[in-house]
């Protein structure tokens, strides 16, 4: 059996793993941190206090800046949650991010300010469904530092569909989690390979220091 180093060297000497690097100007989009999902005694849930932290540093670090902060949530407006259409077939967990209960509200712990956006969706993409490319193109971003949950799910998908719509997706490993560690490294491994750049909260955090406040 393959291991990790000999995965590593099987991708590179195929020339995948290549850096796509920071652009000239990110928003910070923060993944489905919602009770639903940080609340680990919940169907969906997982332990994420670390991820939270990390995502307020982010934070903390990019508000002073005029940096955008897209937080997006999940929730279903249907009560048979039809809306999350076959989805509600794989997992039955859904109906804990039904619309007027508390599972689609951000968890209290971010800092999160009236003035940021909040993103509704309904399936795993920040993108699919939503008006997210044209909030992105109008504040002239061109990176998107993507923090959040679940690495194998929505903020995966996230990734993939921040490369595909031209955006440069930068995974902060330390900022995003999963229910499943094997799922986590497996997904940040592959990411890192063909679809986004996964780079250390310092270095991220550095890169943001390192832009001018926004006009």
């Amino acid at each position: 059996m393959a291991s990790r180093a000999d995965d590593e060297k099987f991708f590179k000497e195929r020339g995948f793993g290549q850096s796509i690097g920071f652009g000239h100007w990110p928003a910070i989009l923060i993944v489905d941190l919602v009770k639903a999902f940080t609340d680990a005694n919940r169907p969906l849930g997982a332990a994420l206090d670390t991820q939270i932290e990390s995502t307020n540093k982010l934070i903390a670090t990019a508000r002073p800046k005029g940096i955008p902060l897209i937080f997006s949530t999940v929730a279903y407006d249907e009560v048979s949650v039809k809306d999350a259409g076959i989805w509600a077939l794989k997992q039955s967990g859904v109906t804990s991010l039904i619309a007027g209960t508390d599972g689609p509200d951000i968890d209290p712990r971010l800092d999160r300010k009236s003035g940021d956006v909040l993103l509704a969706k309904k399936y795993a993409s920040c993108f699919f469904g939503t008006d997210l490319t044209s909030r992105l193109v109008n504040r002239r971003v061109d990176t998107l530092i993507i923090t959040g949950c679940t690495t194998s799910g929505c903020v995966r998908a996230s990734a993939v569909d921040a490369c595909q719509s031209g955006f440069r997706p930068i995974v902060v490993p330390e900022a995003v989690g999963d229910r499943s560690k094997l799922a986590h490294d497996q997904s940040l491994f592959d990411l890192n390979q063909k679809y986004a750049d996964v780079v250390p909260l310092d270095a991220t955090l550095q890169y943001i220091r390192s832009l001018d406040q926004a006009s």
